[in-house]
This record gives C-alpha cells, sequence and structure tokens, in this order.
C-alpha cells in the first residue's frame, strides 16, 4: 500500500481529473497506464490478446479491439479503486498508441473494407521494392502505404472503395475523438516524413501520386492519409460516443483533450529518454526494433533499415525485426509445464527468471548452439515465413545455461546485423536504452544486447511499463508544450532524477556473441530451407 499522505494526495488529484491516462495496443496485451504530476506511474490495467492468421493474413477483429480497450480500462479503473478507494470519471489528458504499421482502410461511409493488415504480413514485396526504387528511400514491407499500393496492384475489389487509410492507433484515436489525425511518429511508418516540415515528405506524394494517377485516377494520397501532428499539439476531445466505446458504464466523461495518436516506437522513445541525437533505444516484445535517432541522413539506402522520426518529428534510423520475445515465451511455458509435471509448479515470472539467471552461467559464445525465433517472416534477412528453429551440432554442449542464453541471443540475432550496418554507416551512439518484458529480470537480457549492439545499455524504472507509460508522458506534455521542446521536457520534467541501471559491454561476451552471430548468419541457409520444407500445419492438405 502507498503511505498514507502519499494516498490522500494522489486521490485528490484522481478525483480533481488531473491523472493522465496512456492506452497502448501492442502485439499481446493492451495496457493502460495512468500517472500524476510526476509521471510516475499509479494504477494499471491491461487484457491479453493474440493476432490470428486467418485466410493467411495476421490480423485482429475490431469487435477484439473494442472488447480489449474496454476491459483494460475497466482493469485500470478497478485497480485505482483498489489503491485508492476511487472511481475516476475524467482525466487530464489522454493517450493512445498501438503497435505501428499495417492498413486499415475504410470507405465513404467509415466502413473497414478489409479486415485490418497488420505489421506482421509480409505479402507486399513488390509493392515495397517499387516504391523503393521511386523513392530512392527504404519502404519496408509493414509500412501502410507499402500495403495499399499492393493491393492497387492486386487489383483487389475493394480498392476503388477507399476513402482513407489509417493506423491501429490512428483507427482508435479517430473513434474516441472523430478527428483523423496521426502523431507524426505513427504517421512517418504511413508514408515518409520530412524531418524539416515535420510532414508527409511532398516530394514523395507527388511520386505517389503519379502511380496512383496511372493506376486509379481520382485517388489522391493527400485525401488518403491522416493528418500528421508532432507531440504537444492537441489532437481533439473525447467525445460522448467515445467515451462510451471505452467505457460502457457511462462513468467516463466527455471533453477530455487527447494528443496525438503515436506508434509504439515512439512512445519507445520517449519512455526511455531517447529522443536527441546519439541516443536510441531497443523495444523487446513480439517484434524487437531498435531506434537510432541521427544527427545526419546515411549515405545510401540499406533493406535492412528504415527511417521514422521521434514524436517530435526528428530523424530516426530502426532497425525493425518482426520475431521478437514471443519464441522465448513459448519455451518458458513448456519449462513451466515441465515444472508442474515434476510436482513443483511455479509462476510465469518465476519460470522467467530462473531460467534467465542460468543464462548468466553459459558459454559466452552459447556453447555451439544456435536458436531461430522466427515465427513469422523476416525481411532483415529475406525471409517471407518463418520457422522456429533449435539447431546444434554433436560437439555442441548442450546445457540449460548455454540453451537459454542462445534462446536470448537469438532474440537479438536479427537486430544485431541490423546494428551492423548502423556501425558501418559511422552512426555514433552514446547509450542505448532498453524497455519491454524481456528487461524485467536485471542484468540478463540487458547484459546481452549490450554485447549484440556493442554500447551501453541502460534500463530505467518504467522498462516494465513500456509504451503505456510513455503515451501517458506524451499527453501530459500537451500542458507544457507551449513552454518546452519534447527533449527538454523529458530530461527537466520526467527524467531528472531518474534512477538507471547502465550495463556496459563485457569484452568476453561481446568475442563470444561475435562468434555466435557469425555461425548465426551461416545458419540461415537451414531457416530458409525450413520454410520451403515445413508447411503450416494449417496449410497441409486434410490428407497430408
Amino acid at each position: 500500500m502507498v503511505q498514507q499522505d502519499e494516498a490522500t494526495h494522489l486521490v485528490e488529484v484522481i478525483t480533481s481529473g488531473r491523472a493522465v491516462l496512456g492506452i497502448e495496443l501492442g502485439s499481446t496485451r493492451i495496457k493502460a497506464c495512468l500517472i500524476g504530476p510526476d509521471h510516475a506511474p499509479i494504477a494499471t490495467g491491461s487484457h491479453d490478446w493474440e493476432n490470428q492468421l486467418v485466410d493467411g493474413v495476421w490480423t485482429y477483429s475490431l469487435d477484439a479491439v473494442w472488447a480489449g480497450l474496454q476491459d483494460c480500462f475497466a482493469r485500470l479503473v478497478d485497480d485505482v479503486e483498489e489503491r485508492y478507494g476511487v472511481r475516476p470519471t475524467t482525466f487530464g489528458a489522454i493517450g493512445v498508441s498501438a503497435m505501428m504499421h499495417g492498413y486499415l482502410a475504410f470507405d465513404a461511409a467509415d466502413e473497414l473494407l478489409v479486415p485490418f493488415r497488420t505489421w506482421r504480413n509480409t505479402s507486399t514485396g513488390r509493392a515495397a521494392a517499387e516504391l523503393t526504387e521511386l523513392f530512392g528511400y527504404n519502404i519496408p514491407l509493414r509500412w501502410s502505404v507499402a500495403h495499399l499500393y499492393q493491393a492497387i496492384l492486386d487489383d483487389e475489389p475493394h480498392v476503388p472503395e477507399i476513402a482513407h487509410v489509417t493506423t491501429l492507433a490512428g483507427y482508435v484515436h479517430w473513434r474516441l475523438t472523430g478527428r483523423k489525425v496521426l502523431g507524426v511518429g505513427d504517421a512517418s511508418g504511413l508514408f515518409p516524413v520530412d524531418p524539416e516540415t515535420k510532414d508527409y515528405d511532398r516530394r514523395l506524394l507527388g511520386l505517389f501520386d503519379e502511380l496512383l494517377a496511372e493506376r486509379r485516377p481520382g485517388l489522391t494520397a493527400e485525401a488518403l492519409f491522416p493528418e500528421a501532428l508532432p507531440a504537444g499539439q492537441e489532437a481533439g476531445r473525447l467525445t460522448a460516443d467515445g467515451a462510451a466505446l471505452l467505457d460502457p458504464t457511462g462513468a467516463l466523461q466527455p471533453g477530455i483533450p487527447l494528443c496525438p495518436p503515436e506508434g509504439d516506437a515512439g512512445t519507445g522513445m520517449v519512455g526511455t529518454n531517447s529522443v536527441a541525437p546519439r541516443t536510441g533505444n531497443v523495444s523487446a516484445g513480439t517484434s524487437i526494433f531498435a531506434m537510432v535517432v541521427l544527427e545526419r541522413a546515411l549515405s545510401s539506402v540499406h533493406h535492412e533499415l528504415d527511417f521514422v522520426t521521434t514524436p517530435g518529428g526528428d530523424l530516426v534510423a530502426m532497425v525493425h525485426c518482426n520475431n521478437g520475445a514471443s519464441e522465448l515465451g513459448a519455451w518458458a511455458e513448456l519449462f513451466g509445464q515441465f515444472a508442474t509435471a515434476v510436482g513443483s509448479p511455479a509462476g510465469p515470472d518465476e519460470v522467467f527468471d530462473a531460467l534467465f539467471r542460468a543464462a548468466l552461467e553459459g558459454d559466452a559464445d552459447g556453447g555451439g548452439l544456435l536458436a531461430y525465433n522466427y515465427l513469422a517472416g523476416e525481411p532483415i534477412t529475406g525471409l517471407e515465413e518463418g520457422r522456429p528453429l533449435f539447431v546444434r551440432t554433436p560437439d555442441s554442449r548442450l546445457t540449460l545455461a548455454n540453451f537459454m542464453r542462445t534462446q536470448i541471443y537469438g532474440a537479438f540475432g536479427t537486430l544485431a546485423l541490423g546494428m551492423k550496418v548502423l556501425a558501418e554507416e559511422d552512426v555514433a551512439l552514446d547509450a542505448m536504452f532498453a524497455h519491454g518484458g524481456l528487461f524485467r529480470t536485471a542484468g540478463v537480457a540487458q547484459r546481452f544486447l549490450a554485447a549484440a549492439i556493442g554500447a551501453p545499455v541502460a534500463v530505467g524504472r518504467t522498462a516494465a511499463e513500456g509504451g503505456a507509460w510513455g503515451v501517458a508522458v506524451l499527453a501530459a506534455y500537451l500542458g507544457a508544450s507551449d513552454e518546452l521542446d519534447l527533449g527538454t521536457y523529458l530530461n527537466d520534467r520526467v527524467f531528472a532524477g531518474a534512477a538507471l541501471e547502465v550495463v556496459e559491454p563485457d569484452a568476453a561476451d561481446v568475442a563470444g556473441f561475435a562468434a555466435y552471430l557469425e555461425q548465426y548468419s551461416a545458419g540461415l541457409a537451414i531457416e530458409r530451407a525450413a520454410t520451403e520444407s515445413i508447411q503450416n500445419r494449417k496449410e497441409r492438405s486434410p490428407a497430408a
């Protein structure tokens, strides 16, 4: 329980509507975080969900979106009541964030035309390649414009009906406020953004409009895309309909201001105070990605990298890997089942902690073991599909410690390949901040990540709160944007005096990971052969 004086203060903050709410729709969890005037979390709520592979498309239904949001919000309110004895009916501000990219297309009547296509789909190869060549700017498979253009190339029946497209965060924000807008960071994963204007790149919009004119006369990018807004601008207010969507009990009051909806990359940057040049962050969840804020544009296009912006509009190089911690979670669940089978049941946190700590005892190179966490395709390594693999040779050292070190190394393998490209471009990196549940066990994944990227890795007190806390901070920034730029606000008001645990790269770990990565790169041929030879169960014929 919180101390009595603090609790009394927080009750007043909550009942007066000064607490700020952040909600993020992640790949496996929808999470809400309520913060007070000092930006510290005071209550949380969450809802677990999972994407579905339907007719070959990774998707979430919109019904699942709203059921999940309502459950998450209800759990947050319950947590507030349990802690402080009150139930909030209003907030100082609200922020919405979600996994970036993907494709949500609506007609003129605001009806969804095709099921939501998430970032995880890799069916946009031709569109991404053509746009990258035309723009001279890497357009990854998961970007919204790649999904849109691929639908046009394929003459999909819904294309003539498209009136607007958006991201998941943009969709939720629109339904809550009535405004079709995006934060500039989320917008930069829909279409390239010019960091000078902090808006869609006008030259590239013109080139894209020429393509549209050839194939679909009457369509224009500007008409299809949401308005892009930098952090600090009010992006609408909660409507009565929006309040009812979030809280069907009717207790939540309309009129609350919302900040621009952001992507999980942007909230990760905010949540780790890495919006300044020469800083970066790694977000580890179902996917894993690194963001490095640049001092200058790179010399050439690299397929391993794409460029987005901070929520303030500054240029960021992004190494995005489709596959993150899901395979680690599957192995942890298996070991948990084994513990139960031998009569020593353990909770998920206990299992993770034991396995991660075992990894510290493993050989620096993983003992000759290899692990691939490829549940889905991985564009950085040129794979359209994934097959999780664990591989060893007869002379490998198969121990629990080596197995777990290898699994964690595997979660960082593709990321390390992308980071090597940045190193070859002489991009300077003073510090990398890490967040996400992978880093909850102190000093394990953090240490191995430092070895993988060859830079110090810092983890702060909000590492496990992640993007929901980050977007709550962006919502709180609405009240200070007239006075301070975002970087100064974070340094002076949010992270001043924040406790950080910093791990420097260990020389033995660096050498060991380098040896592991060499084998990992060579072993990608095994992964490729597996995707060609082994079908998913749902793809097999009944007679198979």
